[in-house]
């Protein structure tokens, strides 16, 4: 049996280890807040049973879609047109070689799902509204956005550690992308420390307009939020520079019951700030937001900022902010 001795000095030679050891760096209140976020975000559509294999469908009907946008896109207008708006050679080089990227990612989400034994979906019927290369060089900034946001949030409902892995490997490069992007259009590569997380309901709704038909079979099981529009200020292609307090009109047949604007984004205090709305003034944009901004009509305004599907009545749309 050792003695009291020997044991207090075992103990303190443990301590001394430990106390040697490198600290393990612990989350900042931001990377904590993001994280509960994304949990948040998710909980409803976890609670709707979606699978691994449901995540990896939602992944690559994004895909289909930007795929899609930047093989249309690039089909229509000659790169004399994007020349014009001030790309250099390498850099229309770049910009085209995201639309390969992403064709890339539809291949590789086609053979995980398969691998998993379920047929993939299929590209759908798209309409993009294309009206000049400038239009399409900002479109491409959203999609890249709402790319990040859709992969942030629908990490916390992977279970599988490889499917993770392979959605963590198309996430990084659609970061590269955005950055790319808001660089060749001559603003901040990096607003914001942080990116958004979005629910999947979400980040449909996001991408429902776009969307004119789908193949049978793929369809997906999410439905989207009434679609929500700015209508003051006036919307533009690119960034926007406004002013906290700064009145916005928004247009939705849902807003009849709305009585919050919702402003989901990194810097807000819970993830988004609350503004009362009124449909004959709108509601105020809340300061300190950067970046992508994503708006939504919301019949309530927790204090917490946590905004829910179940609150959620139109939306979102996207605001890139200076």
């Amino acid at each position: 049996m050792p003695s009291i001795m020997k044991t207090v000095g075992v103990v303190a030679g443990l301590a001394a280890i430990a106390s040697a050891l490198p600290a393990y760096p612990k989350l900042t209140t931001r990377q904590n807040h993001i994280y509960s976020l994304a949990k948040r975000q998710n909980a409803a559509a976890a609670a709707a049973g979606l699978q691994d294999v449901d995540i990896l469908q939602f992944a690559l009907t994004l895909e289909w879609l930007e795929a899609s946008f930047y093989q249309q896109g690039f089909a229509k207008f000659g790169d004399d047109q994007f020349v014009a708006l001030g790309l250099n050679e390498i850099q229309l080089a770049d910009l085209k070689g995201i639309g390969s990227s992403e064709q890339s990612h539809v291949g590789l989400l086609q053979s995980s799902i398969a691998q998993a034994g379920v047929q993939p979906v299929q590209p759908c019927q798209y309409n993009f509204g294309f009206t000049d290369a400038k239009g399409m060089v900002a479109t491409a900034a959203i999609l890249e956005s709402v790319g990040i946001s859709a992969y942030l949030g629908a990490a916390p409902l992977v279970s599988d550690s490889k499917i993770l892995s392979t959605a963590a490997s198309i996430l990084t490069i659609e970061a590269r992308h955005q950055s790319f992007i808001r660089i060749a259009s001559g603003v901040a590569a990096s607003p914001s420390p942080f990116d958004t997380p979005l629910g999947p309901k979400a980040v449909f709704s996001l991408a429902a307009p776009f969307i004119q038909s789908c193949p049978g079979g793929s369809n997906l099981i999410l439905t989207a939020f009434p679609t929500l529009t700015m209508t003051s200020p006036a919307p533009v292609a690119g960034i926007m520079t406004l002013e906290q307090g700064t009145m916005l009109q928004l247009q939705s047949d849902a807003a009849s019951g709305a009585k919050f604007c919702g402003f989901t984004n990194s810097a807000a205090p819970g993830g988004t700030a609350f503004s009362a709305f009124d449909a004959a003034q709108g509601c105020a944009l809340p300061p300190n937001l950067a970046g992508t901004v994503y708006v939504t009509l919301t019949s309530a305004g927790p204090a917490d900022g946590v905004l829910t599907d179940d609150i959620t009545l139109a939306g979102p749309m996207v605001m890139n902010l200076s």
